[in-house]
């Protein structure tokens, strides 16, 4: 029961993080094209008018700022009670987890101390299975083992005029306003993709990129040989921010509440986000990067990313 309360609680964590990022988009994207367009009227007056022009012009300035304030006022609202309905029926699982393990805590509790009392124990014990069994459907109907069905593919060249090499993609994050991030391995680029799958913005990284992982709807970490490089998105730009240097490979990454597990071809470390080893979790040096240690690893980052298993 924890686990799936666990389990609910992320998603209300998630929906807020995407909702919260796709507010300020919008809004931010409005203000960009409100600032221009004033700017662009200003230029024009004070090359075509004269000075008596400029009082339209602060009167307009002054309007658009007010609507635009209007705006972010009635956005927010719209998105949080958009958000409020969305959270509604995750809520009301995770209540119920958090009773049914109350229930189940306190008969474990209460069992021990009826055993010499045939009539109560009966009693707790039938309570008990009844509890378990309404458990168990609860849980298998709102904690399902995530079978993934494959309903089309569609292909799209990515390729850059400035690539030297064919793509070689080894990993792809979605961002929570439909655009994508590839890891371009050959080319040593991380291309940031439109809704259309088309690039608009590449950064060039140290080295081969070999995976990646999100951080924040804005923010992902690339493993890059010995390193993790920390990469942001805004207004479809890519920027470089920080960078962790690591003692060893980085050959995958993978990241869950606030902790970074990186592989080295040889061994599952946890790591802070701001660098700190936590604990090595993994390790087998029978190989370098067999199938053995390479599916190991994938399968281990993928149990503690999802919590499937």
């Amino acid at each position: 029961m924890k686990q799936c309360q666990a389990y609910q609680e992320d998603k209300m964590m998630s929906l807020k993080v995407s909702y919260k990022e796709h507010e300020r988009l919008i809004v931010d994207g409005l203000r960009v094209n409100i600032v221009s367009y004033l700017r662009e009227c200003e230029t024009s007056t004070v090359n075509t008018t004269h000075e008596h022009m400029q009082y339209p012009i602060s009167e307009m300035r002054e309007e658009i700022k007010n609507l635009l304030a209007d705006f972010e006022k009635s956005t927010i609202k719209e998105k949080k009670e958009e958000l409020n309905l969305k959270q509604a029926p995750i809520k009301v699982v995770r209540n119920s987890c958090i009773r049914l393990h109350y229930e189940l805590f306190h008969l474990h509790v209460a069992i021990p101390k009826v055993l010499g009392k045939p009539e109560l124990f009966f009693i707790a014990s039938k309570k008990c299975l009844e509890n378990i069994q309404q458990s168990d459907i609860f849980i298998k109907e709102n904690l399902p083992n995530h079978v993934f069905t494959v309903n089309g593919k569609s292909v799209h060249n990515v390729k850059m005029p400035s690539d030297s090499y064919p793509c070689h993609i080894t990993a792809v994050c979605a961002l929570p306003n439909g655009q994508v991030l590839v890891a371009d391995r050959f080319n040593k680029k991380v291309k940031l993709l439109s809704q259309q799958y088309r690039v608009v913005s590449h950064l060039d990284v140290r080295d081969k990129p070999w995976d990646m992982c999100l951080i924040t709807p804005t923010e992902v970490a690339v493993a890059v040989h010995d390193e993790v490089q920390f990469i942001t998105v805004s207004q479809s730009q890519l920027a470089k921010s920080r960078k962790l240097k690591l003692q060893h490979e980085c050959t995958g990454i993978a990241h869950n509440q606030g902790d970074l597990y990186i592989c080295s071809g040889t061994a599952l470390y946890k790591f802070t986000l701001s660098g700190k080893l936590v604990s090595w979790l993994y390790g087998d040096t029978s190989a370098d990067l067999t199938g053995k240690n390479h599916g190991g690893f994938i399968l281990i980052t993928f149990v503690i990313c999802t919590e499937i298993f």
